[in-house]
């Protein structure tokens, strides 16, 4: 029952890592002796930030925008050409889109599920190849999704697509789970709660005291929180565990 937590010795790739809880994520896997390649859309950040986590262990960067099938292709390829299996993929890149029913444009949509759940689908299918190779039945390869409480709740917020894409995620985390399994690779699904982001920022500036005062924990995520529960699903000790949502909320969805 020692070392139920390791994961040193791990390769992992996140996207979206090089901010928000993206970066939480790979932060936290570096710390704990895992390499580490992050993508964003932007290179020149991607790159800088790599360089930092550098520091603490070993980070790559791999900059594409997997908004178009061809970063998700070009992201899996480069992949592939730097190793010969890939023990864990968190697939965190995400955006957002606020506006009022009346007024929400089509483009709205497309960008959001384009990025959201469509390259979800399509990277972990061409990694799968990578992720097959890593698996075992003591110690399987790991997908983990990055969903939301909004696509387990209903939001004040009117980010429609966001909403209905990160319950789309969801679903698809346990399909993805039950098709997988086969492979001795479990795909599960974190879902956050408030965490300081660029994505939050500006919700956060108008209404954060309120935002923790509501909260059950009475504050909002920390990198811990997100990164402990993603180093937990990529260990022995949630070697058992596939096609599930954890809300990292503090409790919201729970309680509230």
């Amino acid at each position: 029952m020692r070392n139920l937590f390791d994961v040193s010795g791990k390769t992992a790739l996140v996207t979206g890592g090089s901010r928000g809880i993206g970066l939480m994520i790979a932060q936290g896997l570096v710390e704990n002796g895992v390499k580490v390649y992050i993508s964003s859309r932007k290179a020149d950040v991607c790159d800088r930030v790599a360089e930092e986590l550098s520091q603490h262990g070993t980070c790559i960067s791999l900059p594409f925008d997997l908004g178009e099938m061809d970063g998700v292709v070009g992201l899996a390829n480069a992949l592939k050409e730097r190793e010969d299996k890939l023990d864990i993929l968190v697939n965190n890149a995400g955006a957002t889109w606020g506006a009022p029913m009346d007024d929400f444009p089509e483009a709205g949509w497309d960008k959001v599920v384009d990025l959201n759940v469509k390259s979800v689908f399509f990277l972990t299918r061409e990694l799968r190849p990578l992720l097959q190779a890593a698996g075992s039945a003591e110690d399987p390869a790991r997908v983990i999704n990055i969903g939301s409480i909004d696509g387990l709740h209903v939001s004040m917020l009117e980010t429609y697509s966001y909403a209905a894409a990160k319950a789309g995620v969801h679903h698809l985390t346990r399909m993805m789970a039950r098709n997988m399994a086969a492979d001795h690779v479990t795909v599960n699904a974190i879902a956050p709660g408030p965490f300081e982001s660029k994505m939050m920022a500006a919700t956060l500036a108008a209404a954060g005291d309120a935002i923790k005062a509501s909260n059950p924990r009475g504050r909002i995520g920390t990198p811990e929180d997100v990164a402990g529960t993603t180093i937990f699903l990529s260990s022995r000790a949630g070697a058992y565990i596939t096609g599930v949502v954890i809300p990292v909320d503090g409790g919201i969805v729970g309680t509230i």
